[in-house]
């Protein structure tokens, strides 16, 4: 860590990190527009961040971290080219970060409808997630052409496959913990923070199931620019709210205490 990175990690609490974070990443086209660079530019910016980031969660004891890198829309909305250089990015990245992965003992998984990826970056995805399959520490996921939407309406298929195969609608069983089983995220927990970066307040059809509870931390650092510094910033902020689930919080539980001793005070009057 360097000096800065240490100040915020030693105002964390280190037993109240973050089971999973996900990450919005956003800016890298702001970032390269500001420079007067093409968007590309920026995309390729972005992976030092994501260096820098996937390496200080593992130090800390982050037990997952899922980055939003490329959604289905993009290939709708993204121009050929654009889409042909991150493929391609994605590739080198790949190839280049296993040692770094295992050096620091991260499993790759990834999100997404994968099939509908180019054969040739399925290769590299399967290459690198193989090569990393024996560690044990942090769980790293790529969501890659992935859709929150579409991963629900996939699950929906999933279920009803199970069933057909079961016998039947008798056996169409549908509950919540069914339902987060059918997902692509099954067997990891639910996100507890959310981050956003280069300021925009949406989640862009991102993990809408499992963020249901998440504590939502948005930064106006772009992308190429977030390190490992911001991810505690967003730690920190995480560690100083109350996470209450739709129950009453601490304080309104403590707010009925003065009313309690107003009321013997007046008994006893």
């Amino acid at each position: 860590m360097d000096r800065k990175e240490a100040e915020v990690y030693l105002r964390l609490d280190p037993k109240r990190l973050p089971k999973h974070i996900a990450i919005i990443m956003d800016g890298n086209g702001r970032w390269a527009r500001r420079r007067h660079m093409p968007r590309v530019a920026g995309h390729r910016a972005g992976v030092a961040a994501v260096r820098s980031t996937v390496e200080n969660a593992a130090r800390i004891g982050i037990q997952a971290l899922t980055l939003y890198a490329f959604s289905e829309e993009n290939w709708k909305k993204r121009p050929k080219t654009e889409v042909a250089f991150l493929m391609r990015l994605l590739c080198r990245y790949l190839k280049a970060e296993i040692k770094t992965l295992n050096n620091n003992n991260i499993r790759l998984e990834y999100i997404g409808r994968k099939h509908e990826l180019p054969e040739s970056v399925q290769r590299e995805m399967e290459y690198a997630s193989e090569a990393t399959r024996g560690n044990s520490g942090m769980v790293l996921t790529l969501a890659l052409n992935y859709s929150a939407r579409s991963e629900i309406v996939d699950a929906f298929h999933s279920l009803a496959e199970a069933a057909a195969r079961n016998g039947g609608l008798s056996h169409f069983k549908v509950d919540e913990e069914t339902i987060s089983e059918h997902l692509y995220t099954r067997g990891l927990p639910d996100p507890d923070l959310v981050i956003r970066t280069s300021g925009e307040m949406r989640l862009s059809n991102f993990l809408l199931w499992q963020l249901a509870y998440a504590e939502i931390y948005v930064t106006s650092t772009l992308w190429p620019d977030f390190r490992g510094v911001q991810l505690l910033e967003g730690i920190e902020e995480y560690q100083q709210r109350e996470r209450r689930y739709g129950g009453l919080g601490q304080d309104h539980a403590h707010s009925h205490e003065p009313a309690k001793d107003h009321a013997r005070t007046e008994a006893k009057r």
